[in-house]
This record gives structure tokens, sequence and C-alpha cells, in this order.
């Protein structure tokens, strides 16, 4: 079961940033009540999900440390033979020192048991690869194979510079849609020199349930058929592979942590179906809690970067980059007032745009590379997420044998704080758990009866 569950009443609307192709718009009684948001689904006309506000910027893991090969081999225990005089009888050996001739039988037992070893070791990855349903996981995300170093300086940051780096990192993504090729539009960028792409999940989702065609179209309009490595819908992100990308240039990848507010960013990526695009903007804000999705299954929770960069349907998946040449974040969700541009359908672009965290992408294109699916932490409890009067999250349901209920928490506690930093609705406290990895322990300040109280609450894990 997923963990905090949105209630029924809807927020704000928010919509992905591509949608399928064709896609009527839903009629006000598939739209929850709402005040300036929609996700966009994967093309040109978006198509209108729920959304409230909230989730946070993860604190990325450092990858787990490889061991190491045994350095120079153990030297040899005896010195020369000793000596035998003419006549005399040769010594037998000295007790616990082995006879010469075992020497060559150890050395042919060692590598009879080496092959076996390799052959047993072969057919061990195979089987975990057949797990994992991928013969393309496996080796986590490699940094030797990531740019962080930024491209341009300082100085040199203008868009056009920025422009000009990105451009051949970032690709168009068409994929299928209800049976329809290329019936889903939308954006992304080459993550490493491995040939993997990043992108948002919803592009690809509808393709990756029902078997469909993906394609990646690079700057010059070469179009690459490509195979979904893994995907998480609670992060909306997903992770392509496609062999001809091997020969792209990545993306180099900065930190949302470091932005400031107002400074400058860039947007780029395929809007309508429009290729190489680019538009710019300031960084809006910082760690805004917004949740996106049609149903509380589908709900995405970001602890976004806004900007007020024009982003608009089929942007979904594109980077957000510094003026460093560096990706920021990940394109994902515009606010919407749900009038009627685009061609009768949700307004596009007004200057309120939301971008995952690069940091959880790292993090979660990680998990994906290393195993084929993306873990997220959990207490196993239900919040609220319709009240917003900023006095924190209250819980409504705590479920049986889960972190929560271990650590205590009851229905009707208020959470206002985690880990110290404030809580003000069921959304924020989603995303703030999600800023973190399982099994870390969080300190939650309750009150509960009117009195205040700390919590220790140690994250579950579930996969999505």
């Amino acid at each position: 079961m997923n963990d905090q569950q949105p209630g029924p009443d809807g927020s704000e609307e928010t919509q992905p940033l591509g949608r399928p192709a064709g896609e009527a718009r839903p009629g006000p009684e598939d739209t929850a009540p709402a005040a300036g948001g929609s996700w966009l689904p994967p093309t040109a006309q978006p198509r209108p999900m729920q959304w409230d506000a909230s989730r946070p910027a993860p604190h990325a893991p450092q990858p787990g440390q490889q061991p190491q090969p045994y350095g120079q081999p153990y030297g040899q225990p005896y010195g020369q033979p000793y000596p035998v005089a003419a006549g005399a009888a040769r010594p037998s050996a000295p007790r616990g020192r082995v006879p010469g001739w075992m020497w060559p039988l150890v050395a042919a037992l060692a590598l009879v048991v080496g092959v076996a070893g390799g052959i047993f070791g072969s057919i061990v990855y195979e089987a975990v690869q057949e797990e994992s349903g991928s013969s393309l996981v496996g080796s986590g995300l490699d940094e030797e194979d990531v740019r962080t170093e930024a491209p341009l300086e300082v100085e040199d940051g203008s868009v056009a510079a920025v422009a000009q780096e990105l451009l051949p990192s970032t690709v168009q993504i068409s994929a299928a849609f209800e049976g329809e090729a290329n019936g889903a539009t939308g954006s992304g960028f080459v993550l490493d020199a491995r040939g993997h792409v990043v992108t948002n999940n919803h592009v690809v989702a509808d393709a990756a349930e029902d078997d469909g065609a993906i394609e990646i179209v690079d700057q010059d309009g070469n179009r690459y058929d490509a195979e979904v490595v893994g995907r998480s819908p609670v992060y909306d992100l997903a992770v392509l592979y496609a062999a001809e990308v091997e020969g792209m240039k990545p993306a180099a990848l900065g930190a949302s942590t470091a932005l400031r507010v107002g400074e400058g960013v860039v947007a780029i990526g395929s809007p309508l179906g429009l290729s190489s695009t680019v538009t710019a903007g300031i960084v809006s804000a910082l760690k805004r809690p917004v949740t996106t999705g049609d149903s509380a299954n589908d709900s995405s929770y970001i602890n976004a970067v806004q900007t007020d960069a024009a982003i608009n349907p089929g942007n979904s998946g594109g980077p957000l980059v510094n003026l460093r040449g560096q990706v920021v974040g990940v394109n994902s969700a515009i606010a919407t007032t749900g009038g009627g541009m685009l061609g009768g359908g949700e307004s596009g672009n007004i200057g309120v745009g939301f971008a995952i965290p690069i940091e959880q992408v790292r993090v979660t294109a990680d998990q994906i590379l290393r195993t084929g699916k993306a873990s997220y932490p959990v207490i196993g409890a239900q919040v609220q997420t319709g009240e917003r009067d900023g006095r924190g999250a209250e819980i409504e349901e705590v479920l049986e044998d889960t972190p929560a209920a271990e650590a205590g928490l009851r229905a009707g506690d208020l959470i206002v704080a985690v880990d110290g930093e404030r809580v003000t609705d069921g959304i924020a406290l989603i995303v703030a758990i999600r800023t973190h990895q399982p099994g870390e322990t969080l300190a939650f300040t309750v009150v509960r009866d009117g009195d205040e109280r700390e919590i220790a609450v140690r994250l579950g894990a579930e996969t999505g």
C-alpha cells in the first residue's frame, strides 16, 4: 500500500508537460476543484490532472564502494630446498610442510574451482537479470560516465552559450499512446556516456505498459528505437536506453541546492512538438511542494524548483539548466488557470512551471540502473491533504505493522515538523518524507491533545 495518500478533496490543478495526441479535455466532473495547477500528460494538448502541493529536495546517497581485489599475492612460504649429502638418506619433509609433488595438484584443483566459480557466477548474474526484467540493469549510475563539471564559466553564462552547450544533449521522446504510434511526445536528456536518457514517466507510461514503440529523436532529427530500463510513477521519472545514444554527449549535472531565487535558468525541450526549443527565465522559488496526478495512486510528489521560463505541453522530461550549463532539474509540470488556450484545452504557460530537483533524479536513476526499479520511503499512515490552513499535517489513519504504528503515532496527531523543518499540510509532510531514503530515522514533531512531543520514526520502503 502506498504511504500517505491524498484525501478526496484535491486543491490546485497541475498538468504534466506532454500529453497524448488527440485526447479530449475532461469535463468538470473529471477535474478536482482547483486554483492553479495541472499536470501535463505527453503532447500538444494537456490533460488536466489533480495537484496539491508538496515534495522535498532529496539527498543523494553516496554510491556503495566496490570491494577491492587483494593486492600482492601471498609470498612463497619456503626458501631453497634442503641440501642432501652424497650417500646419505634424504631427510623426510619437516612436519607442517607440503611435499613438492603436491603443488601441481593444488594448482590444478584451484584452476578447476576458478572455472566452476566463474560458471556459477554467470548463472547467478543471468538469474538476477531475469528477475529484474531487463538486461540493462545492474551497474547503477556510474560516476565515471556522468559529467558534473560546469561547461561554462560564470562570465560566459549567456542563454546563447547554454543553448549551444545543451542542445546536442537534449532529445525529443516519441511514444505510442493507446495503440497509436507517436501518440505521445515529450523531452529528455542524455544522462551518461552509456546511452541512457532521462525523461518523465508520464511520457512513456502507456507505451511501457502496452509494449508500444518508443523513439528518441536527436537534434538533427535522427530517430533511434529505445527501450525502458525502468520507471518510477511516484517520482515521475523514467530511464530509457538506445545503443546509438552512446555517441552523444551527456549533459552536465549540477545541484539544485546551489540555486538562488532570482538567478537565471534555461528550459530546453519540445513544447507542442517543436523540437530543440529554448526558453529562459529565473528561479521563482525553491522547495515548492507540488503534487500532480489524476488519482491517489498516480500522484507524484515534487519538492520542486519553480521557474517562470516558458514551459508547455511537450516540455516534459526536458532539462532545466543553470547559466553554467548544468542540469538542475527535470521540467515536469505547470500550473494553469484552467483557461481555454491551446485549441480549447487547458491553458499553457503562465509563468509557473515546476522541475524535479536533479538530486532526486540522480538517486532514482541510480536505483533504476541497479535494479530496474525505484524505491521510496513510507511511514504507513494516511493524512489529510485538502486542508491548507498551514497548521500542520493531521493523521487520519495509522495502518497496522507499519513504521508509524511501531513509533506510536496515532490518528488525530498533528505533525508540525520533520527533523526541525516546518510542515504546513499533508502534501508538505509527504514531500518532507520523500526527501529522505528508506531506513533513515526521522524526528517528527507532533501535537497531541494540545501537547507537543517528538517521536522518532524509522522509514519503511515501497517500490514505485
